[in-house]
């Protein structure tokens, strides 16, 4: 599987931005999905994560209730809705994938895409 994020950008805090990550790989829809990112100078966090059927994504609390994680198994693409954005949610966010995996360790994922940067401006 080979992961491709796009989406991110600069945005005023308040904003709202909506990342992809598209998939290749006709088994894709099996995969259990997450979102992580990384500020500069910090460790890599866990943002969000999805099953592979779409149900009961979960969040890190410091995006719950303005972060959406969704997916479209048909497009082989999964989405993070990034919403009321705050200067803290500056990073580049990765997606990853997993075939039997889900959680909020990095160490679960063997599949990683390369990256979008999102700033958000005050």
């Amino acid at each position: 599987v080979q992961l491709q994020a796009s989406g991110g950008g600069l945005v005023q805090a308040g904003g709202s931005l909506r990342l992809s990550c598209a998939a290749s790989g006709r088994t894709f829809r099996s995969y259990h999905t997450g979102w992580f990112r990384q500020a500069p100078g910090k460790e890599r966090e866990f943002v969000a994560a999805i099953s592979w059927e779409g149900y009961n994504p979960s969040y890190a609390e410091s995006v719950k209730g303005r972060f959406i994680n969704s997916r479209d198994n048909a497009k082989n693409t999964v989405y993070l809705q990034l919403n009321s954005l705050k200067p803290e949610d500056t990073a580049v966010y990765y997606c990853a994938a997993d075939e039997l995996r889900i959680g909020m360790s990095g160490s679960l994922y063997d599949y990683w895409g390369q990256g979008t940067q999102v700033t958000v401006s005050s």
